[in-house]
């Protein structure tokens, strides 16, 4: 039951975000905004047992959310044979951009924390 109230905590959070980038007109995406006001949510501590159980039980079936990749993968080969890569020079380097900024931004916290 606690999975269930942190699951709807979760779908609010997302919701509102959405709500809010709509009714903004921002340039956010509704998820990105849903999940700062999760972090949000995080800090009252009534609400961090129900997520964390919510978050335990979609983990124990993370498999099951490549299954729509994986035939999405299947019934488009032809474009990932025209553009296979171009996008996998894409994702090395938004992989290694995204490493970097990780990297600057924790020695940024760490000269800052000690």
């Amino acid at each position: 039951m606690e999975a269930l109230l942190g699951l709807t905590i979760l779908l609010l959070c997302q919701s509102a975000g959405e709500l809010l980038t709509q009714a903004a007109g921002l340039g956010l995406p509704g998820p990105v905004l849903g999940m700062l006001l999760l972090l949000l949510v995080l800090r009252w501590p009534a609400c961090q047992a129900p997520v964390q159980a919510a978050a335990n039980a979609l983990l124990t079936h993370l498999s099951l959310l490549f299954v729509p990749v994986g035939v999405g993968v299947m019934t488009h080969l032809e474009l990932i044979a025209t553009y296979g890569l171009r996008l996998g020079v894409a994702l090395l380097l938004s992989t290694l951009i995204g490493l970097a900024v990780s990297a600057i931004v924790l020695q940024a916290l760490l000269r800052r924390a000690g």
